[in-house]
Formats: structure tokens, sequence, C-alpha cells
């Protein structure tokens, strides 16, 4: 019954989606406000049937109701409670659910913060959004429909795929779909500001927190994704440009942009068309993320189908949603107003130039991703393109854009000149040429040491400006005074304190893990060892043993460094017994400055082990400043001036 009522749900929420599609356009269109405010109680059912839908289907998975096929093939009744709840989205047809269920979420929130908007904007916003729902809804219901039963009741289930097991990949794909559905919001107010011809600051800083709410989200999980990968695949690597790690980063990259362009729209009122040109960008972009994990068009370890009727169908949504808001966006752009002009060096002209070097930066990652795949449809041929097409080309453009990070919050509003940066530039380049000279010294890299000394110049811009806020070290200042002006400072500046800081710390680990990391392998017998980077490893013992719904060998190495012993390493192989696979459990040791790390892998006691260990310098530091910048997003929401605007003003 508990599918049944799921089911009927699902039903209900794609009829009121169809009637949110029509009904509040038509009332702003006819300037008919009960057919606007109908807009605000669609939205709100929509979001009560969609977590009726998605907690029936929770409730099944959590009984093992093996009547359900998709209980059946995706979980097992000895299975971990937290893994049965994971399985309602570890898989295509829960995980769409969950899709639409976010994005029901973020569609009722709007008649709740958005009270203080015009009511044609709103009204237009929310018949987007129900045409989105219609479309996903509609791919859900017959394609995908999560609640099909068996005709014959299976005794058991299939199981989890065990490499998503895993308390940290339980929680990745809810965050990165707060991310990818966030960008909705963008989408939908874009293409409704479009049909009324009116973008302005009011509109920026409305839609600004929405935007920080989805990229910060997006920021959390694609650093889940990759410290999964970092510890449960077992290869020892952060980052691989698989290319669903690409579609991930994509709306990530432009999104940044956005957030960017919302702010010199939303101070000087310029940059109205490129903003909405970015919203509609950001969100076709999540919907290309979405077509290609469950299309089967490039294959990965995260894909979750690889069903092409359903890519078609994907596809198709893709297409008449990017279509349709590029078609707005070059019927209508011209209605908008333009702002006030500026010079290149002046705060607008540095944010431009970072929205420049996103953009490129977005081309490399996409031409990367995909090119192999025309190369395929079009030829008979096959290429393909790693890290070394990325080095090349993604690099350098981010290099360039950290340098221009560093200048860009010391330059003052539409005009300034580079005699004022001077004295700046000529310190930084100081520090730059003594820290990088010292990194060459210790580590013997030359594009080491460069991108180590431009994430330092990075920090030290970034507290430069902050100082600045704060008239740090500025004539008649005093500890009470900067004690002042530091509690005055709004959220939006400690947002981009921390963002910035979190950069550069992401950076130096970044090049650090490029440059200097190390790994070596060796087939090992008990007792025996291996040396990497001056820490010697130590095969100790190797034994079996056996959990809720796996076994395991569980191999111990001891890690010694000039006689003196660091720590023991724990590494396992597991075996699942429902789906016959293997998988392996790495042994980390972290530490702030470095992390161990061991896997063990096939073997026996007659030939030995076959054993990979990794010296990691600053590898968490990568993590530390995605988390920094993720943080950063949620700090700048607190503004209490943009909050204002968003609950008194109003757009002209």
């Amino acid at each position: 019954m508990i599918a049944e009522i799921g089911q009927i749900a699902l039903i209900l929420a794609l009829l009121i989606a169809v009637a949110q599609s029509f009904l509040p356009m038509w009332g702003a269109y006819r300037s008919d406000a009960r057919l606007m405010a109908f807009g605000d109680r669609a939205a709100t059912m929509q979001f009560v049937l969609l977590a009726v839908a998605f907690v029936a289907l929770t409730i099944a998975f959590i009984n093992s109701d093996f009547s359900v096929q998709l209980v059946a093939v995706n979980s097992h009744t000895n299975k971990p409670l937290l893994y049965k709840i994971s399985g309602v989205w570890g898989n295509h047809e829960g995980s769409m659910l969950l899709w639409v269920l976010i994005l029901s979420v973020y569609g009722a929130l709007v008649p709740k913060y958005g009270k203080s908007l015009p009511a044609g904007l709103k009204a237009r916003a929310l018949s987007v959004q129900g045409m989105i729902s219609v479309g996903f809804l509609g791919f859900i219901l017959f394609t995908s429909n999560p609640f099909i039963r068996f005709d014959q009741i299976p005794l058991n289930g299939q199981g989890l795929n065990p490499l998503l097991q895993d308390p940290g990949l339980a929680f990745h794909p809810p965050f990165l779909y707060l991310g990818y559905v966030g960008f909705s919001m963008a989408f939908s107010f874009s293409v409704a500001a479009l049909i009324e011809g009116r973008v302005d600051a009011v509109w920026a800083r409305w839609l600004r927190p929405w935007v920080l709410v989805a990229w910060s989200f997006l920021t959390i999980g694609i650093t889940m994704g990759s410290v999964w990968a970092y510890y449960e695949l077992g290869w020892g690597g952060w980052w691989m440009w698989d290319p669903v790690e690409n579609v991930s980063f994509l709306p990530w990259l432009v999104g940044t942009a956005l957030l960017h362009s919302i702010m010199v729209l939303g101070k000087r009122h310029s940059m109205a068309n490129w903003t909405i040109l970015l919203g509609i960008t950001a969100f076709s972009l999540s919907l290309v993320g979405t077509f290609v994990v469950r299309s089967g068009v490039l294959t990965s370890v995260h894909s979750f189908a690889v069903d092409p009727a359903r890519g078609v169908f994907i596809l198709a949504l893709l297409l008449l949603a990017t279509g349709g808001g590029l078609t707005m966006f070059a019927l209508r752009a011209h209605t908008l107003r333009g702002g006030p002009s500026f010079t290149l060096v002046s705060k607008e002209g540095g944010l431009l130039l970072n929205n420049l070097l996103l953009v490129t930066a977005t081309f490399t990652v996409f031409l990367g991703t995909f090119y192999p795949l025309l190369i395929e449809a079009f030829t008979s041929g096959k290429i393909s393109v790693g890290e070394p097409y990325f080095d090349r080309t993604f690099a350098p453009v981010m290099v360039v854009l950290v340098a221009f990070m560093g200048i860009g919050p010391l330059v003052k509003w539409r005009e300034d000149s580079w005699a004022t940066l001077r004295p700046h530039l000529f310190k930084s380049l100081v520090l730059i040429v003594v820290l990088s000279g010292f990194v060459l010294w210790l580590g013997k890299s030359v594009l080491g040491a460069f991108s180590m000394g431009v994430a330092a110049y990075l920090a030290y811009s970034t507290v430069v400006a902050f100082g600045r806020k704060i008239k740090f070290g500025q004539t008649g200042s005093n500890q009470h005074k900067i004690m002042k002006m530091l509690k005055a400072q709004p959220a939006a500046v400690w947002g981009f304190f921390i963002a910035h800081m979190g950069i550069a710390i992401c950076m130096a680990g970044i090049t650090a893990m490029s440059v200097w990391a190390v790994d070596s392998a060796k087939v090992l017998k008990k007792g025996e060892s291996m040396t990497v980077s001056g820490y010697e490893f130590t095969l100790k013992n190797i034994t079996p043993g056996a959990e809720q719904n796996f076994q395991k060998l569980v191999s111990e190495v001891e890690v010694r460094r000039k006689n003196r012993k660091i720590g023991t390493l724990k590494s396992e192989r597991r075996f699942y017994n429902v789906r016959q696979m293997i998988t392996t459990e790495a042994g980390i040791q972290v530490r702030p400055m470095r992390n161990l790390y061991v896997g063990v892998g096939e073997g026996d006691a007659e030939k030995g082990w076959v054993v990979r260990a990794y010296v990691h310098p600053l590898v968490n530091w990568i993590w530390l400043g995605a988390l920094l910048i993720a943080l950063a997003g949620f700090v700048s929401i607190l503004d209490k001036d943009r909050l204002k605007d968003r609950t008194k003003g109003k757009l002209s």
C-alpha cells in the first residue's frame, strides 16, 4: 500500500506542476491577482506531495519491501540501516525522486521568502519552476518509476553497490543535488526577468542568496565526492578529471562567475545581460551533468544508469530548457537597461575579467570532457583526454585568475589607476620571488615553487584588502577603532575573506600533491618492507574477518622513519557476497602536513600481496580550502544589509 501512496502522490504532483506552469504565467499576463497567487499555493502543495512520495519510498527501503522492484535491486535485509536509507537515492530512479523533491523545496521557499517581490515576477518565476517540474516528473513517471512492483516477490534483495556503501557517499548526492537544482532559481528568475524586461540591483540582491546557497552546497558535494574517491577507490588520488567529476565542476565554475556578476549588478547596475546569460547557463550545465550521469554516453564509477532511452528523454529536457532560455535571451535581452560605463582598471573591470577567465576555464573543461565523445560519434576513431590536457589548458587559466584575484579587491569602483596599485604589486612580487626561491631550494621544482608563491601572494593580498576594510595600519587608527571596524564589517566582507583564503589554501594543497606526492608498489610477504620518500612500510599481518554484510581481509602495515615508529595503517579487502564484488579500503594516517596512505591488493601467503604506498604532502589542505570556500558562501548569506534589501526593497 505504501508504494501506491507514493505513486498517487507523484501523479498528483505532476498535475499540480502542469497547472503551476500555465496559470500563474497567464495571471501575470492578465494582471489577475488570484491566478498569480495560485503559483504560491501550487509550489507549496507540490513540495508536500513529493515529500510524501519520498517518505513512502524511504519506508519501503527501511522495511525491506522487496515487492517494490527498486528496493529488491538496491537493498538487502542484512544491509545496515544507514545504507538502506542511502539506498533510496543510491540508484537512478530514487536519485531522480530526490532531484525533484529538492526542486520542490526551492520552489516552496519562494512564497515564504519572496513576499516583497513584485507579484508578476514571482508568478512568472514559479511558472518556469513548474515547467521544469513537469519535465522531470514526466521523466520519472514514464521512464524511471521508483514504485513499480514485482509480480513474484523475491526472498531477498540484490543489495546496494558496494562502492556506494560508504558514509561519505551516502551524503554526497543530496549535497550535490542541492547545488545542481539550486541553480534552477537563477534560471527561473532570469527567464522571468527577460519576460518582464526588468533587471536591476534589487533583483540581483534578492537572487544572490539563492545562488550562494546552490554554489555552497555544490562545493560541499564536489568536495565530498573528492574525499570519497581518495579513500574508497584505493588509487590515492583526489581528482582524476573523470567525466562525471567534470560535469559537476562545470556549473560550479559558471556559478562562481554568476556570483561575481551579481555583485557588479547589485552595486553598479551593470552587466545585466551577462548576469542573465550566466543564470541560464549555470542551470543548463547542471542539466548536462544530470544527462551525462544517466545516459551512458560517458562511462564513470559515478554513473547511475546506462540507458540510452532515458538519456534521450533528459537530452530533450536539456534542449528545451537551454534552447528556450537562450531563445528568450536573444529576443528580450535588448529590453534590459545598460549600466554606467567603467574603465578596465576598476573593480567592475576586474570582475569582468574574472568572469571571462572563469568562462574560458569552463570551456576548456567542457571541451576536454566532450571532445572524445564527438570524435567517437562522427568518426571511427577514439581518443582519450586526461590529466596532461587539463594541465596545459585549465591550469594556466586558473593561475592567471588567481593573479588577478589578488588585485581585484584593492581596485576602486568605476575608475582607478595602476599608480595606486604599484606599491602592492611591488611587495607582492618580492613575496613571490622570495617564497618561490625558498620552496625551490627545498623542493627542487620550478613549477611547484612558482605556484606556491602565487598561492601565498593571494593570501597576502586577501589580508591586505581585508586590512583596508578595517583601516588597519592607517593614520589615526588604534586597537579600539580597528576592533570597532572589525565588528562593523558586513557578512559579505567576511565571506570574501574566507573564500579567497580558502582558494589560496586549496591551491597550495593542489600544488603540493601535483608536484611532490610520491608513491611506489611492490609485492610483499609478511615481514618484508618497502621505502617511499624516506618512510619504511612493513607488511606485518593479514587477518580475516567479517561484518554484517561483507567478509574482509585486514592488512596491518607498520610505518617507520629513521628507525622511529610512525604508526600502523590498516587496509582492507572486502568481499560482498550478495553482489559478488571486491573493494579495497585504504589505510590512511592523516596529518596537517602530509598523509601516509597504503592499499593492499591481491595476493596470498606464498607469493605475497601487492602493496601500494603513498606519501601525500598537504593533501588535506585541498579539502580544507574547499570547505572554507563553501563556508564563505553561507556566511555571505547572513549580510544584514542585503537581507533588508530583500524584505523591504522593490524592483523599479
